[in-house]
């Protein structure tokens, strides 16, 4: 027995041998955090798998069957003008206005598809973190002031972190576009207006499938919640209609699964995730029975699946276990949060940034938190470095940024986040 080549599975051993002998079982905040790891990933599969990364999935999917390497190269690859890589990417994102982690499928199957890595990062951050409807929240509950900083601070980042990520891996970038490919300007079969319908119609029930309740009871953005799944049924049918007509999905499958969600949707409109997973059940049904693309865009949406949600459902555990859900308390006590980012003093805003970029928010929830941390104190330059940094950025969304990118690439990605959040609260908090 060769003892070197053994000393690692050894040591693993004894490491959880002594583990689990001290496991501090018994104690109440250790109880309570796993407690709230368990309700905090209860809480993302009810709220966030089937509603928001089964349909990102299915986007992700798509990308890569339905949209050409040429297009990708063309507008947002190596060789791209930055004049026009960089704010594709970023409308891209700012169109979507997903979460941290929804946004993360549509980010992989981009880069796969050939973007460079600065425009792609650009595309992972403004997702996010440029949600027009988080900004307008924010400016009517913490402030005009603080929600006009964020809105700039946002869509200054987007592009500038793209840039400084293209600058630091320069070589690999240089490399990247000296190797790539020869592509035709066109390649696709169809004609370019049914992609985009396509698309602009997946995104159109991601969107408003999400859309959040807002605090006012009268007003736009409550009459759009209001019609939320009237729109998102009415856009799933002009789907299917696309589907059938361009790409030859068979007819009959399509017709009853429309029926079959229908029934769905009246027996349980207490619970529109019934007829939802119906029909994206039903969606795969019919594009097996089509036997190149559709069962190649099925192969890659599981394959993207494959890769992200176990990264994401052991991220959310573990944030879930220091941090607790938003409102509660995990491992780690809410009262030293509070204490360490009161005023605008460097550590605290780097300190906020740093939160902000392990926890996980949900899309419109940073809000209502950053509003109770105010209230104990917070100063308004750390409550810019959270909203700049978690938004954009979680514990599992790094997990999987690293799988698509590596170790090093990721870590200088969330160092720039967490960098620039810290200076922008600095400065933001000495106006």
């Amino acid at each position: 027995m060769d003892l070197k080549s053994e000393l690692k599975p050894f040591a693993i051993l004894v490491s959880l041998f002594l583990a689990a002998f001290f496991l501090p079982l018994g104690l109440p905040r250790f109880d309570n955090a796993i407690f709230e790891a368990l309700y905090l990933v209860k809480w993302y599969a009810r709220e966030h798998v089937l509603l928001c990364l089964v349909p990102a999935f299915f986007i992700a999917g798509a990308i890569s069957v339905f949209v050409s390497q040429g297009a990708v190269m063309k507008y947002l690859g190596a060789k791209a003008k930055r004049v026009v890589a960089y704010p594709v990417a970023a409308i891209s994102g700012t169109v979507l206005a997903v979460c941290s982690c929804t946004i993360l499928p549509l980010f992989a199957g981009i880069h796969k598809r050939g973007a460079g890595l600065g425009p792609a990062t650009t595309f992972l951050y403004s997702g996010p973190a440029i949600n027009v409807l988080a900004i307008i929240l924010t400016g009517r509950i913490l402030g005009l002031e603080i929600g006009i900083a964020r809105a700039l601070g946002a869509i200054i980042f987007s592009i500038v972190i793209g840039l400084l990520m293209e600058f630091i891996f320069k070589k690999e970038e240089d490399e990247k576009k000296a190797n790539a490919p020869v592509i035709p300007d066109s390649e696709d079969e169809r004609p370019i207006h049914q992609t985009v319908i396509y698309f602009s119609m997946m995104v159109l029930i991601l969107v408003f499938a999400n859309w959040g309740k807002p605090q006012e009871s009268s007003g736009l953005w409550h009459a759009i919640y209001g019609a939320k799944w009237l729109i998102t049924s009415v856009t799933a049918t002009a789907l299917a209609l696309a589907l059938a007509v361009w790409y030859g999905y068979p007819r009959l499958k399509l017709l009853v699964t429309a029926v079959a969600t229908a029934i769905l949707a009246y027996f349980f409109s207490h619970e529109p995730m019934i007829p939802f997973s119906a029909a994206f059940m039903g969606l795969a049904w019919s594009a097996y029975s089509v036997e190149d693309e559709g069962r190649e865009w099925l192969s890659s949406t599981w394959g993207y699946g494959k890769q992200i949600l176990p990264l994401l459902f052991f991220g959310v555990v573990a944030a879930g276990f220091l941090l607790g859900r938003p409102g509660s308390e995990g491992m780690i006590p809410a009262a030293w949060i509070e204490s360490l980012v009161g005023g605008n003093s460097i550590f605290a805003n780097f300190f906020a940034s740093i939160v902000g970029a392990f926890m996980y928010f949900a899309t419109l929830t940073e809000v209502p938190i950053l509003q109770g941390l105010m209230a104990n104190g917070m100063g308004k330059g750390p409550a810019l470095a959270l909203l700049l940094a978690g938004p954009a950025l979680s514990l599992p969304n790094m997990l999987v940024i690293r799988s698509v990118l590596g170790t090093k690439k990721t870590m200088v990605f969330v160092s720039l986040v967490v960098v620039m959040a810290t200076l922008s609260g600095i400065i933001y908090g000495s106006i």
